[in-house]
């Protein structure tokens, strides 16, 4: 086989392994954009039974917005730390990438700790889902965004361990580049969520 056609085939196979990668990327948009309907339908429930209390407290009554602002700074803050790992990986820094993920792992623990503790609160006080429309509609949209939350923790171990053995590899960083969309998916979705269910719900 000549030079020439071994250099055609590299190419062809590196070509080919970037293809894949904006592929998966591709097709991690798409399933963003399911998602999307997903926490759409969720707003569009909330919104049509917040007002059913069925004689149960409204939003004004059970919200504590000093608590879910210090809640929605540490997911805000975990997008950057997050952003600052990207950077990383754009520098080749395995370890720069890993202690970044680190960061933004812990921040997002302490987001889904304190929304475990609201829902823990409300439950006890006996303002569970079962007790209005209202706050069945609440606790599936805000549990709903923090099963991802939590979903997107655990990719975050996976990937740390992925990338503390096999470094910054293609593979590596296109799964890096979709949990990054993922997050700030989850970021934007939750900026939603405090505006429309707890902003609009303490009037």
């Amino acid at each position: 086989m000549s030079t020439q056609t071994l250099n055609n085939t590299a190419a062809h196979d590196a070509h080919g392994h970037h293809d894949t990668g904006a592929n998966k990327v591709f097709g991690f948009w798409i399933y963003l954009m399911s998602d999307l309907v997903l926490f759409a339908s969720l707003f569009a429930t909330y919104v049509v039974l917040a007002n059913g209390t069925a004689g149960g407290p409204s939003g004004k009554e059970i919200f504590e917005l000093p608590f879910v602002l210090v809640e929605t700074f540490l997911l805000l803050f975990s997008s950057i730390t997050y952003g600052f790992a990207m950077l990383g990986m754009n520098k080749g820094k395995a370890g720069q990438v890993n202690l970044w993920l680190f960061v933004t792992f812990l921040l997002g623990l302490g987001f889904v700790s304190m929304e475990v503790y609201e829902f823990h609160k409300l439950i006890s006080e006996g303002f569970g889902p079962d007790r209005s429309a209202f706050l069945s509609s609440f606790f599936a949209l805000v549990a709903t965004h923090g099963l991802h939350v939590t979903f997107g923790l655990i990719w975050i171990i996976v990937l740390m361990v992925q990338v503390a053995r096999r470094g910054l590899t293609d593979v590596n960083q296109t799964r890096l580049n979709c949990l990054s969309l993922f997050w700030h998916f989850l970021d934007v979705v939750w900026i939603c969520v405090f505006t429309v269910v707890y902003l609009m719900g303490a009037m």
